[in-house]
């Protein structure tokens, strides 16, 4: 049975995207993408500033982890050159290619990415941008290094991830992921941090580099 959620009805409150399945998937994929781009996103999201701070332009190759139904990525496609879009779900991917079709971008690629590696050309990006994507990851510091590998070098690499702390948006405690451990890996996994901006009310955003 599918519960099909009309654009009238908004769960803002919901700590959860439907009850995940064993591949923590949401069942209700229309209501789960729903949510993702729900218009409200963009307020407390705040897409052209995060595109903005990582400095995309057109001579940038971006890789993006975790684009499911492409929030960031049409976005990203109108200022870069070429978007990679790396997605562990097909049916995201899917959606995800119907609204290139319709949006006319040609300049992205969508990858259907392992959960424990984005399957991106080596060397191929100069950016990066992994946004509320970290909880998929089995290995974060292995994930940050194959992503890494994928980067040109001193390519700059952007997460955005929810505050480990209780609020009114975002997945459960248990699946945030604090900003300490992100360092970390980061830094276990060859990549140093060049800045961090906290203009996001719910997320932290570190700027990292590979190095040159």
């Amino acid at each position: 049975m599918h519960h099909h959620h009309h654009g009238h009805e908004h769960h803002e409150h919901e700590h959860e995207h439907g009850e995940p399945d064993q591949h923590g998937n949401p069942k209700d994929l229309d209501a789960f993408v729903a949510k993702l781009e729900d218009p409200a996103r963009a307020e407390w999201q705040k897409p052209d500033e995060v595109i903005d701070a990582l400095g995309v332009g057109p001579e940038d190759v971006v890789g993006e982890i975790g684009a499911g139904p492409g929030f960031f990525t049409l976005r990203l496609a109108r200022r870069a050159r070429h978007v990679y879009a790396v997605d562990a779900e097909p049916r995201l991917l899917s959606v995800l290619r119907d609204r290139l079709a319709a949006a006319g971008a040609k300049n992205v690629t969508p990858v259907l990415g392992l959960t424990g590696h984005p399957l991106l050309p080596p060397g191929a990006c100069s950016a990066a941008l992994v946004v509320d994507t970290l909880h998929h990851f089995p290995d974060m510091t292995a994930y940050l290094r194959e992503l890494a590998a994928a980067m040109a070098p001193g390519g700059r690499i952007a997460i955005i991830d929810f505050h480990k702390r209780e609020m009114p948006l975002g997945p459960k405690l248990e699946h945030k992921v604090a900003r300490e451990e992100v360092l970390l890996a980061a830094e276990q996994a060859g990549l140093e941090r060049v800045d961090e901006l906290s203009f996001l009310p719910y997320q932290y955003f570190l700027l990292l580099r590979t190095r040159t």
